[in-house]
């Protein structure tokens, strides 16, 4: 089936296991042809709760086309991402799900071809840059928010539509203009496209609108090339894309036109859709807790400012009680709940000697909630981030943006962007949210509210 279709198109992935190669690890295959994805899609956090409390930490599972080894907790996440004797496969693990959506991905790289395209990658990630971001976003944010005063919006779609436009201005270096519907919408089908259960492009299905749409953003930015990789830019070259077809490996070989349609399908997608969930899940609960809206407003008030400039970039860093809150979101709803990888090479872990070729999972979330690393885990508590709070915990309970040599490229894009977006909502307005407004998510692929948050932006006095 789908995990069939995708070893042909990756002839130098492992080949599949036995089918019976971990049948002696505790845990349950499901249904027939589906697993158990339908349950797990229904409602993950039940899911893993209830296998956790069955199984235990380590446990078999069965999802979207294979059997997968879980591995819960801050030791499995450590051995799994700062993989120090290079055993775990981001490509091969993540491939399947989205190897015929973002190929050729930085994630969906390895080690030598991984550490070659990040550093060439990480140069638009350089304070210089990071200065020209700033100053975009908060002209952006500006704009955008002076009109939510004391409306009610479903806050998932306003903010979905301005990071798009956000990750446009920054990566891209123009508007999208009249096409921005249709990039949105396509990167809209890539995503869902990620988890749906039919894992081939039939026609009708999903997964071949997101083949569709990635194609679609494939061509859009291949267009783009010749101009940025001649500097005829409007913005002087600050903007990720242009840097991008400019920049040259060690060798001074430039990246190829594929190669930097690639990573610019999966940057985007990225910088607006974990970042919308993200910010999504921060602005609820700030909603529901209006005392830590009080305590980032008067920071935001004291470090200074400016209702069109914002706070410039030089005192982001001082929004420490603004950081805690944002981590403290990513804790209770990270933006990606699960890695995969695969076993490249036998291993053992927890008592169990597992082979090569296996698919191994971390569950983020389920990790962010245990109690014996966070006290009270379901309370809203950003100063757990303090330093005096946060001493002895272990490095690896808290991995939103994962570990290792992928971890997130752009975490500090997104910090900054969404310390941007506080600073101009809190500076203008009280957050208001309606009873019961997003009790209930969708966590797969990434996590959304299914009432999108209805949320009015009370203008103050």
């Amino acid at each position: 089936m789908a995990l069939a279709h995708t070893f042909e198109a990756n002839p130098h992935w492992l080949p599949r296991n036995a089918p019976h190669a971990l049948d002696d690890m505790p845990g349950e295959d499901g249904i027939p042809f589906f697993g158990n994805t339908l349950r797990m899609l229904k409602d993950p956090v039940a899911f893993g709760r209830r296998m956790v409390e069955t199984y235990g930490t380590i446990y078999r599972n069965h999802a979207f086309g294979g059997r997968t080894v879980m591995m819960i907790g801050p030791e499995a996440n450590e051995l799994v991402l700062f993989d120090r004797d290079k055993v775990f496969s981001s490509e091969q693990g993540w491939g399947p799900m989205l190897n015929l959506l973002f190929p050729r991905g930085l994630m969906l790289m390895d080690f030598d071809h991984h550490r070659a395209d990040r550093k060439m990658m990480s140069v638009a990630f350089k304070p210089e840059p990071m200065r020209h971001y700033a100053a975009e976003l908060n002209a952006g944010v500006a704009a955008q928010v002076a009109g939510w005063a004391n409306r009610k919006l479903r806050f998932y779609d306003a903010i979905k539509a301005l990071s798009l436009d956000l990750a446009a201005t920054s990566f891209l270096g123009v508007p999208l203009g009249d096409e921005a519907t249709r990039i949105n919408q396509a990167f809209v089908d890539e995503v869902q496209a990620a988890a749906t259960p039919i894992r081939v492009p039939l026609p009708g299905t999903q997964m071949r609108k997101g083949v569709k749409a990635r194609q679609y953003l494939i061509d859009y930015f291949r267009r783009e090339i010749p101009a940025r990789r001649a500097g005829s830019n409007h913005v002087g070259g600050m903007d990720f894309f242009s840097q991008f077809c400019r920049v040259t490996g060690d060798d001074g070989t430039p990246l190829s036109d594929q190669a930097i349609a690639d990573h610019m399908n999966f940057l985007m997608m990225a910088a607006h859709d974990t970042i919308t969930s993200s910010a999504t899940s921060l602005i609820m609960l700030l909603g529901r807790n209006p005392d830590w809206q009080d305590k980032l407003r008067a920071e935001i008030m004291a470090v200074g400012m400016d209702p069109v400039q914002g706070v410039a970039y030089a005192d982001l860093d001082r929004l420490v009680l603004t950081d805690y809150a944002f981590k403290e979101a990513l804790r209770m709803v990270p933006p990606v709940p699960s890695l995969p990888r695969r076993a490249l090479k036998d291993f053992s872990f927890g008592g169990y000697d597992i082979p090569a070729g296996s698919f191994v999972g971390l569950n983020v979330g389920f990790t962010h909630y245990m109690p014996e690393h966070w006290t009270d885990p379901k309370s809203f508590d950003p100063m757990r981030f303090a330093p005096e709070n946060a001493r002895g915990r272990h490095k690896y309970a808290w991995v939103p943006f994962g570990g290792g040599a992928h971890m997130c490229l752009g975490l500090h894009f997104a910090t900054m962007q969404v310390r941007i977006l506080v600073a101009h909502l809190l500076s203008r307005y009280r957050i208001e949210l309606d009873e019961g407004a997003g009790e209930a998510w969708q966590y797969f692929p990434i996590p959304r509210p299914k009432d999108g948050l209805p949320v009015r932006f009370v203008a103050l006095a």
